[in-house]
């Protein structure tokens, strides 16, 4: 039995849980994230004058970076109140060189709104953060943006995110007009009219009556809102085939129920930039999305038993924290971002980190305001908050009680498709130029640093050309270190085409104790984008267990460079199925090392080819231009998917090799006097032509 004081401590923490949202931001590039985060700010009263994206003044575009370019870099976090409700929300980039950014939000966060632009509807980067989204099953709700802007439709984009995305998104409010005439909302849910009045800051909204044109259309869509519900809940299909009545009351807790179980999208609409819409969205935010009480209890893994088990959002329960972003501040040092699932952080306190097996201690905790901090003693269960003084701590590791140690599961990171050679450009900043490298390369988990030995040459790895262009700059901003750069290289891997069996032997004899070490895998390719597969199938002690995760490290590194140019290997699943070992002489160094000499004999037999990273693109042209524009994507390479129609404009949405697209945005803009745009994002990895293959193994390409 609870004593009472535990009890009432419980409903405290239960209570404050209720009122707490971590949601984010995310959308396609330009579909007006920041600026709606802006507007809700303002709202909330956390500003008192609204920023702008373009003039750079966007509260949570702080970078310089960010501010000159006009879009946003780095996820920034920032906590506002609502009626009643903690909101901590994070605002993500939309460009897919920093998807990574969107990938650690989403695995830290409880609710998601979708932006879509009224007028471009779903787009490709809308598709990859709805994916994302589902990897992580996060509740989501989507606010049709740019209402007021010329071929504005909003019940066509509503089709789309059905059609495209597979959403059983549904209008919990419809436009009062359209384009220049959008005038205001009508709320479904309570069946009442909004106009507003004003511009910028002092727009303002009443309420209206209904107009009798409007009343079928309202009715049309209420009812299409209770069916759409009945569909994802029992007891709403049960009123409905009975005629039982919803009020709206009991309507907004059905929605509330059915988005949580992410079997409903509520669908909002408005234009951020003038300020309409985002108080709705923000009661919308408040009632329908999720608290960290209402999210099951995450799942954990012990890192010695590997037994899963789970752990409720409870301050009272045990610790347990995930490490999701790192960014170095210049007054304190290392701030790490930290989502608290279950527990309680104090400052000064000694956390462990089970991923590092470290034991360290808190220097101090802060909740962020975007690049500003608010000191605090403690954080508690449902908290997203940056922690100080953790040196050891890095991106998705877990931090836990040392007592009830648990681990959870690691974000997921995407592989580099494009490098790039750099230098210091003095000589004297050499020592300076390796420590900002090794800063950014701890912040950014899609950015990786390596060391061509044939060439001498220090390696800058990313998601894209500007992923890479931002980094040289920011090394020279932040870090007083100006680099010269080489032309961009794709990002090649290797991989195999046929089963072969291979074995590996290290023995060492040199006076004293020798090295033994030998094993006998299986190679075979595996599915696109499984990466390195190892399988254990060691029965009956023919290589004791402490060894097993030596011969996968020795697997891992062994993958790191491929045999036809150097390039790592992927996609391959290498069982561990026969070995031997040496009582006296077996080591961990000499398993590893006979299992790279296993890696590097099988890849000699398994036919290895050349893969390279393909691209999708969505280019956006004026149809005079529609010639042009396909006949130099022919010239690409470009696997032609689809040309669709938007107003006055072509959508062509293909496939084509990254290796073929340097420069393409000067080119895109000279073939059609500026007019057209294109989106690009890694798709898949496909084998390249053997005439080109041939070229780059040869160092010609």
């Amino acid at each position: 039995m609870l004593t009472e004081e535990r009890e009432e401590a419980v409903n405290k923490t239960m209570s404050e849980l209720q009122n707490i949202r971590n949601i984010g931001i995310i959308a396609h590039i330009d579909a007006g994230k920041t600026t709606l985060t802006e507007r809700i700010l303002f709202h909330a009263g956390k500003i008192y004058k609204i920023g702008n994206v373009d003039e750079g003044t966007a509260t949570t575009d702080w970078m310089q970076e960010e501010q000159e370019r006009g879009i946003t870099i780095t996820s920034a976090a920032i906590t506002c109140f609502w009626k009643g409700k903690k909101l901590n929300i994070i605002d993500t980039p939309g460009h897919v060189d920093f998807t990574i950014e969107v990938e650690r939000s989403l695995k830290v966060l409880d609710g998601a709104i979708v932006v879509f632009c009224g007028v471009a509807g779903v787009q490709p980067q809308s598709e990859t953060v709805w994916r994302q989204a589902d990897r992580y099953n996060i509740p989501r709700i989507a606010f049709i943006n740019k209402m007021d802007r010329v071929g504005s439709n909003y019940f066509k984009v509503v089709d789309q995110i059905h059609q495209k995305l597979g959403g059983n998104a549904t209008p919990v409010e419809i436009p009062i007009g359209s384009e220049s005439n959008f005038k205001g909302v009508i709320d479904l849910i309570h069946t009442k009219a909004y106009k507003y009045e004003g511009e910028g800051i002092n727009t303002k909204f009443k309420e209206v009556s209904i107009s009798s044109d409007m009343k079928d259309k309202i009715s049309h869509y209420r009812h299409n809102l209770i069916v759409k519900l009945a569909e994802a809940d029992e007891e709403v299909m049960d009123k409905y085939i009975h005629n039982g009545g919803i009020y709206p009351r009991q309507l907004k807790e059905y929605i509330r129920k059915a988005t949580i179980k992410n079997k409903f999208i509520p669908v909002f609409c408005g234009s951020a930039f003038h300020t309409k819409g985002v108080e709705f969205l923000l009661d919308g935010i408040a009632d329908f999305l999720p608290s960290p009480a209402d999210i099951p209890p995450i799942k954990v893994t012990h890192p010695e038993t590997h037994k899963e088990e789970t752990r409720p959002a409870d301050a009272n329960e045990s610790l347990c924290a995930l490490a999701f972003k790192i960014m170095t501040d210049p007054f304190v040092g290392k701030l790490i971002f930290t989502r608290i699932y279950s527990g309680t952080l104090k400052t000064g306190e000694y956390v462990y980190n089970a991923t590092k097996h470290v034991e360290e201690r808190l220097g101090k905790i802060v909740r962020m305001h975007a690049d500003k901090q608010e000191i605090i003693r403690e954080a508690v269960a449902g908290d997203i908050v940056a922690v100080v003084g953790l040196k050891k701590t890095t991106t998705g590791d877990t931090i836990c009680d040392e007592e009830k140690p648990i681990l959870v599961e690691r974000i997921h990171f995407p592989n580099p498709v494009i490098s790039m050679a750099i230098e210091p450009a003095k000589k004297a900043d050499q020592e300076k130029f390796v420590k900002a490298l090794k800063k950014i390369e701890e912040e950014d988990p899609s950015f990786r640093v390596s060391f061509n030995q044939d060439t001498a040459q220090t390696l800058i790895n990313g998601m894209g050309e500007l992923h890479l262009d931002v980094i040289v700059t920011r090394m020279h901003r932040e870090f007083n270190v100006k680099a010269n750069v080489g032309k961009p290289h794709v990002a090649y891997k290797e991989t195999v085409r046929k089963p072969v069996a291979s074995t590996g032997k290290f023995i060492q004899q040199s006076g004293g104790r020798g090295q033994y070490g030998h094993v006998e895998v299986n190679l075979e390719p595996a599915q696109k984008g499984e990466g390195i597969i190892f399988v254990n199938k060691i029965k009956g002690g023919q290589i004791p267990k402490e060894y097993i995760s030596s011969v996968e490290d020795g697997i891992n590194d062994g993958a790191k460079s491929g045999l036809l140019a150097g390039f790592p290997v992927t996609d391959i699943k290498v069982t561990l199925y026969d070995g031997s070992f040496h009582e006296v002489d077996s080591s961990d160094i000499a398993f590893k090392i006979a299992a790279s000499i296993a890696l590097r004999e099988g890849l000699k037999k398994a036919s290895c080819v050349l893969m390279e990273p393909i691209m999708d693109l969505e280019v956006t042209t004026p149809d005079e231009y529609l010639g042009e524009v396909l006949g130099n994507l022919s010239s690409r390479r470009a696997k032609i998917e689809s040309i669709t129609q938007r107003e006055k404009s072509k959508i062509i949405r293909a496939f084509v090799p990254l290796a073929e697209m340097f420069g393409y945005a000067t080119v895109i803009r000279s073939l059609t006097q500026g007019r057209a745009t294109y989106t690009m994002e890694p798709s898949f990895y496909q084998e390249v032509p053997g005439s080109i293959a041939e070229k780059i193994i040869k160092g010609e390409v």
